[in-house]
């Protein structure tokens, strides 16, 4: 299954109000941990700093740390998202796995091998797969109540101009995929800055972003995907 998936949080914060809530999370700050109080500002404040966000697009690094490697793996990528779950990930230049999530299906494609893998997201889909699909809300969460629906925070620290959150899946079928993420928020803009998945044999996937663009407008067809006739197509979750 391939491991992808970037999360972003928005660029934002221009009001005093926001610049005070963020002023208050940085007095809570004891030896870079975060006492209740400064958790909650800096999560609203986070929040609100999505709340006009339609678009985003990024470059992001991705290093790979597998137990049966000495040396990570590490390529480049982009992503784009669309507001609320349409996403296009690729990974490599020229891409070499490309993801495609649009309402309830997701595609999986691997260009060089003209091959191709179809997850459905509806009911139809395991529900153990649908939960760890879930785990794409973690950087755009637009509630309090949502995030805590998804999500237990473990941890909220400041570390070299980022707020750190160590995040772990509420759903069990979620756990059984990804029982851990770090997600980074720089503390200027609560901009994501990077991420970091913990899979269940113990391997991680580190991610940094750069190049976050916020509201660019996306071809209609980006989000879209037909298989070309000399594709082999599969189902992992077919019955």
């Amino acid at each position: 299954m391939v491991s992808f998936c970037a999360y972003l949080a928005a660029r934002g914060l221009r009001s005093a109000l926001k610049r005070k809530t963020v002023a208050v999370a940085f007095c809570a700050l004891v030896s870079g941990h975060v006492h209740a109080a400064g958790t909650n500002a800096v999560l609203e404040s986070w929040f609100a700093a999505q709340a006009n966000v339609k678009t985003i697009s990024t470059d992001f690094v991705q290093t790979r740390h597998l137990k049966t490697l000495v040396q990570p793996l590490t390529a480049k990528g982009h992503l784009w998202f669309a507001f609320p779950d349409q996403f296009r990930w690729e990974l490599g230049q020229p891409a070499q796995t490309i993801a495609v999530r649009s309402a309830d299906d997701m595609w999986v494609v691997y260009p060089l091998l003209k091959h191709a893998e179809r997850y459905p997201l509806g009911a139809s889909a395991p529900r153990e797969w649908r939960d760890a699909m879930s785990i794409l809300d973690a950087g755009f969460p637009r509630t309090r109540k949502e995030f805590d629906t998804q999500f237990q925070l473990r941890s909220l620290t400041e570390s070299k101009g980022n707020w750190v959150l160590d995040l772990q899946p509420r759903s069990a079928g979620a756990r059984q995929f990804m029982p851990d993420l770090q997600v980074d928020l720089a503390t200027n803009d609560f901009s994501l800055t990077g991420n970091k998945l913990v899979f269940l044999d113990g391997s991680e996937m580190r991610s940094e972003f750069t190049n976050l663009q916020v509201n660019v407008p996306f071809d209609k067809n980006l989000f879209h995907w037909t298989p070309p006739t000399d594709f082999t197509v599969t189902q992992p979750f077919a019955k």
